[in-house]
């Protein structure tokens, strides 16, 4: 009887194909779990960090000490809709776009700073 290398090799990868097959859905889980992982850590702190920055510019108001996104420290002197005039020195006034204020100083500590 001859042996057809052919047929029995070729009937061997059928079968184990058939069996090793895994679920279509099983293999997007990591793919699903990575997006889950990086919206966690990424996305949303981010999006929580624009909004409480979107907040505390609606808040400026005249009379506040301010610190600009280019370090420029000032006390804001007018306020309108998209700028802000920012005094850094006697009759020195800069007007800055809003969205420009890194953060809002307390008025104590930085008064007791510029008088010196």
């Amino acid at each position: 009887m001859l042996f057809n290398s052919r047929f029995f090799m070729g009937a061997m990868p059928l079968a184990a194909q058939a069996e090793a097959q895994p679920n279509p859905l099983a293999s997007f889980i990591p793919i699903i779990l990575i997006f889950v992982i990086m919206y966690m850590l990424l996305i949303r702190p981010q999006q929580k960090k624009n909004k409480e920055h979107q907040e505390m510019i609606k808040k400026v108001k005249a009379g506040d000490r301010v610190v600009t996104a280019g370090g420029i420290h000032g006390q804001v002197t007018k306020v309108k809709d998209r700028t802000l005039t920012i005094r850094v020195a006697d009759k020195v006034e800069i007007e800055f776009s809003r969205v420009s204020v890194a953060s809002i100083q307390d008025g104590g500590a930085s008064d007791s700073a510029t008088k010196q």
